[in-house]
């Protein structure tokens, strides 16, 4: 409890003086009649004493409530409200037939991208996640959302050849991730962020990447770019050829890793390398720890007054005195 005037409450260091006048002060002059031996009886009584004592308690007790009303008294109720900026995170994932590397052991490059964004997702509570899956073009797999559940879902059913034309649209699939991201509520959103993996170079679609890259920088989206394997050198592959069965081969590397240095400069996200599982693993913990949700959180406090108790308790006793010595103890002057 808090008053609004609390300079008033000095009222309250004089209060015991004033009981102590009222408690020791002589009784008012009489007048003396030819037998006044009954009321001089009655005035000495302990009764009279005690009701002396209790009035001029109770006198007090009135006087400090009233000081305490005019003072203000008033109890704060604190509301706490969050105001959370989400995040935007579309996970671009390539899913052309080149994730099937083994480079990753004992799982492929997409089994362990899916399992490391699968990891991210859960990390980001609050965020609005979405999924684009691309290979000779883009699929939207998800749309934005807060039901993480439903993510970790369309993760699950994301397999390599999917799409059924292969190759690697990197381009188109930037421009499909911000078609989602500019639409709707989604304009509302603080930050934008796109996760795009892939171990390939741009060989489909009808947009150059490095245009997509700039169209992303003039709508303030950040590109984060993974790159699976090593630009040169040669990957294990198990392939199913139609004379000897399935036998595994080693084919050599595509990766562009200019290009996707280049895209996260335009548009201030980083790119990163991976060559194994823990690598994958690192990355998207990094990512998460670059891109965190801003929680900001007000107080705002609601003060209800207090002073009409003390007023009524104060009224209370006021009554209660005055018949105490009016009525119940009959005060002879």
């Amino acid at each position: 409890m808090t008053f609004e005037r609390p300079l008033l409450l000095l009222f309250l260091l004089p209060l015991p003086l004033i009981w102590r006048f009222l408690l020791y002060k002589k009784q008012s002059i009489t007048i003396k009649f030819s037998n006044t031996s009954p009321l001089n009886e009655i005035l000495k009584s302990k009764k009279q004493i005690s009701l002396k004592k209790l009035s001029s308690i109770l006198t007090v007790i009135i006087l400090s409530l009233l000081i305490i009303a005019s003072s203000g008294p008033k109890k704060g109720i604190v509301t706490k409200e969050d105001t959370k900026h989400v995040v935007d995170i579309m996970l671009c994932l390539d899913t052309s037939t080149s994730m099937y590397a083994l480079d990753f052991k004992p799982k492929n490059r997409f089994e362990v991208a899916q399992a490391a964004a699968k990891e991210f997702v859960k990390l980001r509570k609050d965020d609005r996640i979405g999924i684009v899956l691309f290979s000779g073009v883009p699929v939207l797999q998800c749309p934005l959302t807060t039901d993480h559940n439903a993510v970790l879902k369309m993760l699950d059913n994301a397999h390599i050849g999917i799409i059924k034309l292969d190759g690697t649209a990197i381009g188109s699939a930037i421009m499909s991730c911000i078609a989602r991201m500019t639409s709707g509520s989604t304009k509302e959103s603080k930050s934008k962020v796109i996760i795009l993996l892939t171990d390939g170079r741009n060989n489909m679609g009808e947009i150059d990447p490095i245009t997509a890259a700039k169209a992303a920088q003039s709508c303030d989206i950040k590109i984060y770019t993974i790159g699976c394997g090593t630009a040169g050198g040669k990957s294990l592959y198990i392939i199913d050829d139609p004379f000897w069965g399935k036998r595994e081969v080693y084919l050599p590397q595509d990766l562009d890793e200019p290009l996707l240095i280049q895209i996260a400069d335009i548009t201030g996200g980083k790119y990163f390398n991976v060559r194994t599982k823990e690598q994958m693993y690192e990355v998207f913990k990094e990512i998460d720890k670059l891109e965190k949700t801003e929680v900001k959180m007000k107080e705002y406090t609601e003060y209800r007054y207090l002073h009409q108790g003390f007023l009524i308790l104060a009224f209370l006793l006021f009554v209660t005195r005055f018949v105490l010595e009016k009525i119940i103890f009959f005060k002879i002057p």
